[in-house]
């Protein structure tokens, strides 16, 4: 086996610790270390206090694991402050999402191919994107796209993305108001028979692992993960049979969505709702994803809502 396929004595650079980020390194900083290598997490300077303790008791559990916090401002660097932090590293795993705003995923990958970090996985946890194209009504997602165009476009950095679906726990955002088990109520986007594809945010983190263990190295690749992959109506029915509860159901179809969009373009979740219930990208069979070929379990919603209820 040639050299550059083993998975052993890096240095692997994760960009945030929330969520997703949290999830990853539960799984990633044992694994890393195990085989010699060093686990480095980016954070925002106000993670940490002015004596450069981490504020957050679940970043110090992470630092505790093996992880070490370095402080940088990527909403705010520019291409070439950015590639000079991400110099050091052989890969890079982009949990950083979209909280840092508009032009920050093509930023961050920019840096990444100037750097030439010998592989990458950008923040790509979420739907298919080469199915969504562009003008989806989600201008982030349309960003999204344009990532993949460029990791394409150049052949020096190997990438790696993880296609997850809706994180489960969106499913239940009360602002998103598809499930929402505080007022019992169920909206459908697009119709019943519309497709979801869903993963918690725990199974990313095990399996966005495995797949940068894996042998031999997946390079240049769209892998695709699922907890379930259910529809609506199918939904609906696994949270009233798991609650005990009758939920009032609607649905919101798109020509509907799409006109609330024309009248209140700068709302978030609907922009959201309205790209989900186009259907197609959002979703993919569960027989087809790598967990289910390499016959790793995940959780599915019903047992997800049994935890989290």
């Amino acid at each position: 086996m040639k050299e550059h396929n083993i998975v052993k004595g890096e240095n692997v650079l994760v960009l945030g610790a929330g969520q997703l980020g949290a999830a990853v390194l539960d799984a990633l900083i044992p694994a890393v270390t195990a085989r010699q290598g060093s686990v480095c997490v980016m954070v925002s300077p106000g993670s940490f206090d002015t004596q450069g303790n981490l504020l957050s008791a679940a970043h110090q559990q992470l630092a505790d694991l093996g992880a070490t916090f370095i402080p940088v401002d990527v909403a705010t660097s520019t291409v070439d402050v950015l590639k000079i932090s991400f110099a050091a590293f052989d890969t890079v795993i982009n949990c950083m999402g979209f909280v840092a705003g508009a032009g920050t995923q093509l930023k961050i990958t920019r840096a990444v191919l100037e750097a030439g970090v010998r592989r990458y996985f950008p923040w790509q946890f979420g739907v298919n994107y080469d199915v969504v194209g562009k003008e989806s009504g989600q201008p982030v997602w349309d960003e999204q796209y344009d990532v993949r165009t460029l990791l394409r476009e150049q052949r020096a950095t190997e990438w790696v993305i993880v296609s997850t679906g809706m994180f489960t726990s969106f499913l239940f955002e009360p602002a998103f108001d598809v499930v929402n088990l505080s007022q019992k109520t169920i909206h459908a986007l697009g119709g019943w028979d519309t497709q979801v594809t869903v993963t918690s945010p725990a199974d990313i983190g095990r399996l966005t692992t495995a797949i940068y263990l894996q042998q031999p190295r997946i390079v240049n690749e769209v892998v695709f993960v699922a907890g379930e992959t259910t529809s609506y109506g199918q939904l609906a029915e696994t949270v009233e049979r798991v609650t005990g509860q009758t939920f009032a159901k609607h649905v919101l179809t798109l020509p509907a969505l799409l006109e609330e969009l024309r009248n209140q373009p700068d709302d978030l979740m609907l922009r959201y709702r309205a790209a989900f219930a186009r259907g197609d990208g959002m979703w993919w069979p569960m027989s087809e994803t790598w967990n289910a070929k390499n016959s790793l379990p995940t959780q599915d919603i019903a047992s997800w809502l049994k935890t989290a209820r």
